[in-house]
């Protein structure tokens, strides 16, 4: 593919299986040129025409006669306002003073002090009162038409903590009449097509993705080294996405066209693959990502409050300046469209974005600044019981004794995964308890005998597990062996 040649990590066969379909990508991305038939005929169009844009330009989805239409922009009522674009004009030496309010941490994080802010903290909070300003009534229902039935594509990138509420989300869905495609690490394949829904392979090695971040305890890069392994990652996520929204099924070949996307924010990119197919976008995620004044960015460390809205889009701007060029060069090489400053439009953040976050909200309540556009739905669960048979000596083993302990990483890879096996193995011991380890990606459990007291578990669904098991431990108690053992005792 010349200069649009991407980075994978995946198996031979999973290579063939998206080269084969590049030829045809390739043809549909023709259509998204400005001269192309299809488009001609229609008005230009832009990212603030559709729900892929901050919320104070959002339009509102309206459904008649079985065709989407949006209604007035927010961005065209309040007509040129944009207090955020002097942010665009921010020079050299106002960018080092930005730099200054933040300190990446060896762990990735990143610390936020505004008492080193200065001026440019006070222009960076001016965009909360232009937010506030345009939030404002901006997604009042005007139609309670049911929705057409849609082909829609979802891009999940991550581990499989990631990809699974997503699948839950997606079988919904399909319970409504809609055609849907899982896009999302050729590693989750049989975990989706088991759950019978279309699958589109998304290039990176999910793997690498969980040690990095492991490593860095979130998205940002704690040294030097990281910076370029990131970087071919995200390229190669990124190069993925379009033919995950437009290919034909690699399988069947039966054409496919994304008329919504929902998307994870990891999936970087999925506003733009948005805007140059004029279609809507909602994110979800696990995560706070949108900006609020009650706590701060899960990747930062804020110690006056004040900050708390100020981390997210610091966290944001970061993010933007590690990977702008790459999207840049995908908007105008695969999507053919104009290049973007972060800014101008919010292109770099979720913030302005429809967007569910799948918690609780009696655990953590929806913020009172979050607008309209935002809500807190709960967990979206799985449910794969029904189908599971676990073997025969895991059965048998269970019942030979008292409910066992659950150990695992799930995804997690370990820096020493044999000095956790034992001090798991030693407490389980020194207290008379039985325990099952989860070898998960950790790699757990390399024993070279295991005693009957230790069950050694590859894959099991956690809705059948976790109801045999007395007890279920998270990495944070295998820190020490003694404080395991007072656990356990």
């Amino acid at each position: 593919m010349e200069d649009d040649e991407l980075v994978t990590t995946g198996s031979k066969s999973e290579d063939e299986k998206l080269d084969s379909s590049s030829s045809e990508a390739e043809d549909l991305q023709e259509s998204l040129e400005l001269k192309s038939s299809e488009v001609s005929s229609l008005p230009p169009i832009g990212l603030d025409h559709f729900i892929t844009e901050p919320v104070g330009t959002a339009r509102n989805l309206l459904v008649a006669d079985h065709e989407i239409m949006f209604s007035e922009s927010m961005m065209e009522k309040w007509g040129s306002q944009r207090q955020d674009l002097i942010l665009d004009r921010l020079s050299e030496c106002d960018k080092l003073k930005l730099i200054n309010l933040v300190k990446i941490q060896n762990d990735g994080t990143v610390e936020v002090d505004l008492e080193k802010s200065g001026p440019i903290a006070s222009e960076l909070l001016e965009l909360q009162s232009f937010e506030e300003s345009t939030i404002s009534g901006s997604l009042v229902s005007e139609s309670t038409k049911a929705a057409p039935c849609l082909e829609i594509v979802m891009l999940v990138v991550g581990t499989r903590g990631d990809v699974q509420p997503f699948l839950a989300i997606a079988k919904k869905l399909q319970e409504y009449g809609h055609r849907v495609r899982l896009a999302t690490h050729a590693d989750f394949e049989t975990f989706v097509k088991s759950a019978g829904v279309d699958f589109y392979p998304l290039h990176g090695d999910p793997r690498a993705l969980a040690g990095y971040m492991a490593r860095n305890k979130g998205l940002l890069p704690s040294g030097p080294t990281e910076v370029s392994i990131q970087r071919k990652q995200l390229k190669a996520i990124i190069d993925s996405l379009l033919p995950a929204c437009i290919a034909p099924d690699l399988e069947t070949g039966v054409p496919f066209r994304a008329e919504a996307i929902i998307a994870n924010p990891t999936a970087y990119g999925h506003a733009h693959v948005a805007e140059a197919l004029g279609v809507p976008l909602h994110i979800f995620f696990t995560m706070p990502w949108t900006p609020t004044y009650e706590f701060p960015h899960p990747l930062a460390r804020v110690p006056q409050s004040a900050g708390y809205w100020l981390s997210y889009i610091i966290v944001d701007l970061l993010i933007w300046w590690g990977i702008g060029g790459i999207i840049n060069d995908f908007r105008k090489r695969k999507l053919k469209l104009a290049p973007i400053a972060y800014f101008s439009m919010f292109h770099g953040s979720i913030s302005h974005l429809p967007t569910s976050y799948m918690w609780s909200p009696h655990v953590v309540p929806k913020p009172n600044d979050w607008g309209p556009s935002v809500d807190v739905v709960g967990y979206c669960f799985l449910n794969l019981e029904s189908k599971y048979q676990p073997q025969e000596d895991f059965v048998q083993w269970i019942k030979n004794g008292p409910k066992p302990f659950y150990f695992g990483f799930g995804s997690m890879p370990l820096d020493d995964p044999q000095r956790t096996t034992n001090v798991i193995v030693e407490a389980l011991k020194d207290t008379g308890q039985r325990g099952i380890i989860d070898r998960g990606w950790g790699n757990l459990g390399n024993l070279a005998e295991v005693p009957n007291y230790v069950f050694l578990l590859e894959e099991c669904p956690h809705d059948w597990l976790f109801p045999q098991c007395s007890a279920l431990f998270n990495p944070l108690a295998f820190l020490k062996r003694k404080s395991l053992v007072d656990v356990l005792s």
